[in-house]
């Protein structure tokens, strides 16, 4: 799903931003209760004080792959499927870009400009910086 930013469906990828003129940027964008401060993805109520004031907030897209698997059917090759823990506290399904030997838990990821093109979801890349200790 996507959104120009105003935070009717947030928290998801803006790829239509680039076409907008007011801006050229794109990127991931998640909810947080003003009310507790909760961050979460693609939400109509937050999860933990079921509070409806929610904000748009931009994700620096640097994470960590909490749990991946590799998927092998419905497709011509093999791809995984990864959730991926970003700095700002939320977590997200999406697809890690490298060698399926390289993507493990704990590893460090960065979100790209591109997206999958049939699922539209987020697409990372291993990060091959050390951890900041944030998580």
């Amino acid at each position: 799903m996507f959104h120009r930013g105003n935070g009717i469906a947030a928290g998801v990828l803006d790829a239509e931003r680039a076409t907008t003129p007011n801006s050229t940027e794109e990127g991931l964008f998640y909810q947080r209760c003003r009310w507790c401060g909760t961050a979460m993805f693609h939400r109509l109520l937050c999860p933990v004080c079921a509070g409806s004031d929610l904000r748009t907030e931009r994700s620096s897209g640097q994470g960590v792959i909490r749990h991946s698997t590799t998927v092998q059917r419905n497709t011509p090759a093999a791809r995984n499927v990864s959730l991926v823990e970003l700095e700002e506290g939320f977590t997200v399904r999406g697809r890690v870009q490298g060698p399926l030997i390289a993507i493990h838990i704990g590893g460090r990821v960065q979100l790209t400009t591109a997206a999958d093109p049939v699922r539209r979801e987020p697409v990372f890349k291993l990060s091959e910086e050390p951890h900041s200790g944030w998580f």
